[in-house]
């Protein structure tokens, strides 16, 4: 069975695809101070207006000498000291050194120097143990960055230590692409929060937290619009009031087919709905569409597959939107540790946990089952065992391909 034989389903590649040519980058632009730039995404590139470092400095502890003075043994007398941020003031003078300390700056002149490990301090001066050759344990003006060169680059997502890198060049404020916003909300009559009481058919809301931690790693802003009940007029406020805010919304629940799944619905009459249905599992029924302010990730309401689907569609759609396009997944290649059941048709996303053994990258399913509401799966996992739309069953051996989680899963 090939992908065109799927009524009504549309490759996942095909749908990312369709999803990232729909979703094209913002352009609203703000400037922070270094110290709150951790995450957000660079508007453009920063360049260094001096060198670093700005000036030759010593990488050891030891003293600083010309290497011409070195003859027969002979024992320089110390001059004077070079402290980081107290430099030795003056010339040196011939055949005399100077105890100088990591970082601080080489005197003029001194062209090595030597630690103090290979000294011996005596009461005429410091007698040198080795030959340095020129140049030693000294870094240079500019060794790291120099003057115009790009530390860091546009559409960039700024990791702890690229603020070192910023700081080093002395910038204190950034260009940044402002905040996404995102509205969340989940769907049902059967919803509750924790910590409430369940009556008979009620569950947890677990899809909320999971979103909402996943959002928090993409550093946006979130509206949450909490639970929404299986009420038309309830669901559409819902939808106008996410939409008036924010660049996206995602909800999770109602775009199914059931009586009372009014997502798709309401977005067919508010907006415009890209594509529903992905040939994949879990997840089949992931939604995206357009209202008049954001674009819309409607998320299946199974805990599994609206983590899944998010994980692999709604976080590259709002990078995209982010600026820094979308991450694909590492891939590996390993064996089945056990039989996997797969039907042809969908391509079929299976939790599992890779290791490396003594017979190279081996994999088996995670959790308690493999069930779209079986959350241990997931939890279990540090990997996506990625079937193929037109496989079938796997035995025990067999290859398959791993998507690896990133640091959004991780």
């Amino acid at each position: 069975m090939g992908c065109c034989d799927v009524t009504g389903l549309m490759p996942l590649e095909e749908g990312l695809n369709r999803l990232l040519s729909a979703v094209t980058p913002g352009t609203d632009v703000e400037t922070v101070p270094l110290t709150d730039a951790l995450g957000r995404v660079t508007a453009t590139p920063i360049q260094a207006q001096a060198p670093v470092p700005g000036f030759d400095n010593s990488a050891m502890d030891g003293y600083a000498i010309r290497l011409a003075d070195l003859k027969n043994d002979q024992v320089l007398p110390l001059q004077g000291k070079a402290m980081a941020g107290q430099p030795f003031e003056g010339s040196v003078e011939p055949g005399h050194c100077i105890r100088i300390m990591t970082g601080a700056p080489v005197p003029e002149g001194c062209d090595a120097v030597v630690m103090q490990e290979n000294t011996e301090v005596l009461d005429a001066g410091i007698r040198f143990l080795e030959t340095p050759k020129p140049g030693n344990n000294i870094r240079r003006a500019g060794e790291d960055i120099e003057p115009g060169q790009e530390v860091i680059a546009a559409n960039r997502r700024l990791k702890p230590v690229d603020l070192a890198l910023i700081a080093s060049v002395g910038c204190a404020e950034i260009n940044v692409y402002r905040r996404v916003k995102v509205g969340l909300f989940s769907t049902g009559d059967e919803v509750r929060q924790p910590g409430e009481a369940l009556r008979y058919g009620d569950l947890y809301d677990s899809n909320r937290p999971v979103i909402r931690a996943l959002l928090d790693r993409l550093d946006v802003d979130i509206l949450d619009l909490g639970t929404i009940p299986d009420d038309r007029e309830a669901v559409r406020d819902a939808f106008l009031r996410a939409d008036v805010d924010c660049d996206f919304v995602v909800t999770s629940g109602g775009v199914s087919v059931g009586e009372a799944d009014y997502t798709k619905e309401i977005l067919a009459e508010l907006g415009e709905i890209e594509f529903w249905k992905l040939a994949i599992k879990p997840g089949k029924p992931f939604a995206f569409g357009r209202l008049p302010n954001s674009w819309f990730i409607g998320l299946p309401g199974n805990p599994v597959s609206a983590t899944v689907t998010f994980h692999l569609l709604g976080a590259q759609a709002i990078r995209q939107f982010q600026g820094t396009g979308p991450r694909p997944l590492p891939r590996l290649t390993a064996k089945a540790t056990t039989d996997l059941r797969k039907s042809p048709g969908r391509m079929d996303f299976q939790r599992g946990q890779w290791t490396t053994t003594e017979n190279g990258i081996e994999v088996t399913p995670s959790g308690r089952g493999q069930g779209s509401h079986i959350l241990t799966s997931l939890a279990d996992a540090n990997c996506y065992i990625a079937l193929e739309q037109d496989r079938g069953n796997v035995k025990a051996g067999e290859e398959v391909t791993l998507w690896l989680f990133d640091d959004l899963m991780a």
